[in-house]
């Protein structure tokens, strides 16, 4: 995210112009903007004029909105497009004040967002967002005979980059040569992607993953191409593209390449691992020793109150609540937790640890001390 300029006062008003530079940018200002906020953007608008001759004509003119945000209606991470909806309040010959507009914010768009408080929670991503270091930690191919998909694991998200999708034949009898013939395409396509969607400027490796020997025939294929078309980027890196074992090639089998030793090694300080380990801690904790572990909002708020959570687990949807005082419990949580020596993890929805903690309610903690006591606590 490109920050363009700041005033924020010490009252902790204030207004942010920024510019979203890829994904993840706006998956940080989904995560900014809330209801009670004010957004100023340029938009586009289909306007009709009366013409001379008494005909109508519409066309598209560029405005410029500020609307009261009630509701961050939509992300669409595919089409990298964040609609929020609210009233507009900056005076305008095509929208009237008062006027309901959804505006969307898109990659390189510039918009200033004003809040009448800058909470801890978003001065934090605030600057996740403007640190030039936020971006793909890790690239993935998760691949099985016939498909494959192309990741990166960024900081705050992972996207889907390509997905390869070839029928291969049975690899017996006289059908051997055009099973050779329909793997070799399809390791091309795979290639393709690799080289359009994996920079080694960017990520720190790469993984190939797949069950069976997939990944290491797909290896073979990619450094006997890269020496014979001279293919730089990943002559240089080869050094940095891993091998690991995976039960598929489907999207959920991320979970097995972040739990490999070898890949955690690679990445172990990048904020996708430290919560992937957050996590296991957990349910180790959970498995060993039950009450030294909790989850839940009661569990969770019972246990801080008696000054037992050393380290919380919260999933940043919680964050995103309509209800502005939800959403302050939660940052307040979050605050007093740091305050008292703990340590705190927010997990972002869209990484598959966040969507694994998601399925126990958002919130989590690991306890100093054990409190049995919590059992006989109404979830």
């Amino acid at each position: 995210m490109k920050i363009v300029r700041k005033q924020l006062d010490q009252n902790g008003s204030g207004s942010v112009k920024m510019v979203p530079l890829d994904s993840d940018d706006l998956w940080h200002a989904f995560n900014l903007i809330a209801p009670g906020d004010t957004v100023m953007a340029v938009t586009v608008r289909k306007v009709i004029r009366e013409m001379a001759s008494g005909g109508r004509d519409a066309e598209r003119v560029k405005l410029k909105l500020e609307i009261k945000v009630e509701e961050v209606a939509d992300y669409d991470k595919v089409g990298s497009v964040l609609r929020i909806r609210g009233k507009n309040i900056l005076e305008n010959e095509h929208v009237k004040i008062g006027a309901y507009h959804t505006l969307e914010l898109e990659l390189h768009r510039p918009f200033v967002l004003r809040k009448d408080v800058w909470d801890s929670f978003a001065l934090d991503v605030l600057h996740q967002a403007s640190d030039p270091a936020a971006s793909a930690d890790l690239a993935v191919v998760l691949m099985q005979e016939g498909l494959a998909h192309v990741l990166l694991v960024g900081k705050s998200m992972t996207i889907t980059r390509a997905r390869i999708e070839t029928s291969i034949p049975r690899k017996h009898g006289p059908a051997i040569a055009g099973y050779e013939s329909a793997l070799n395409k399809f390791f091309e396509n795979v290639l393709q992607a690799f080289l359009k969607h994996v920079d080694f400027k960017v990520v720190r490796c790469a993984v190939i993953a797949s069950p069976g020997f997939t990944k290491d025939q797909f290896h073979r294929h990619l450094l006997l191409e890269a020496e014979r078309r001279q293919l730089r980027p990943i002559i240089e890196n080869k050094s940095r593209i891993i091998l690991t074992h995976t039960t598929s090639g489907y999207k959920h089998s991320l979970r097995e390449v972040l739990d490999a030793s070898n890949v955690m090694n690679m990445i172990k300080d990048t904020k996708a691992a430290q919560e992937v380990r957050a996590l296991k801690d957990f349910f180790t904790m959970l498995s060993n020793e039950p009450d030294r572990a909790c989850y839940g909002p009661k569990h969770v708020e019972v246990a801080h109150e008696r000054m037992a959570i050393q380290t919380l687990l919260i999933t940043d949807d919680l964050f995103r609540n309509n209800d502005t005082t939800e959403r302050q419990k939660y940052v307040n949580l979050v605050d007093s937790v740091k305050d008292s020596g703990g340590t705190v993890h927010i997990f972002s929805s869209m990484h598959v640890s966040g969507e694994q903690l998601a399925q126990i309610t958002g919130i989590a903690a690991i306890l100093r001390f054990p409190l049995p006591e919590l059992e006989d606590i109404e979830m």
